[in-house]
């Protein structure tokens, strides 16, 4: 599977409250809470992000609190896939369990992906590809469970088919 769109690219250290703050926690509804994703860091993300579109951050991306809204808030947007150099342990897993990619990816990758660049990720190869560019740049896939996992649309609906399937 290829996933393609614009980049929003945010810096080191992005918490989960800078993903949605918690003034904002009286909703698990995804819509609602992405109306104020990262509304600290960027007063227009809300605004011009679309179906399709990737955020790039950078290293310890959804550290701070383990909470899920921030997942939820980032998925309400229509963003699909979420690079950075590495992830904050339990937001990596809530991406996961929600059925968002998060991937992880080299700094020296993410130093050429510019804010408003189009890039296509390949989750089979493991490949980025800027628009317009011929050069690829690699990363390391994740397992093939964790994709069975975010193509359920996570782990509460991918553990309903197994149990259908033993049925």
């Amino acid at each position: 599977m290829v996933l393609s769109g614009r980049v929003f690219k945010f810096g080191d250290n992005i918490d989960t409250d800078v993903i949605i703050p918690a003034r904002y926690l009286v909703t698990t509804d995804p819509k609602a809470l992405a109306e104020h994703c990262m509304e600290d860091v960027s007063a227009t993300f809300a605004s011009e992000v679309r179906e399709g579109d990737i955020i790039v951050g950078g290293s310890n991306f959804g550290c701070g609190s383990s909470r899920e809204q921030a997942v939820l808030a980032i998925m309400g947007c229509g963003v699909k896939v979420v690079l950075a150099e590495n992830f904050a342990r339990i937001f990596y897993r809530n991406c996961i369990n929600r059925g968002l990619y998060a991937l992880e990816v080299s700094k020296e990758t993410l130093e050429v992906i510019s804010q408003g660049d189009v890039i296509s990720v390949d989750l089979e190869k493991g490949a980025i590809q800027k628009r317009g560019s011929a050069k690829v740049f690699s990363f390391k896939p994740i397992s093939d469970e964790m994709k069975k996992i975010i193509s359920a649309g996570g782990i509460i609906p991918y553990t309903r088919q197994i149990i259908a399937k033993e049925l």
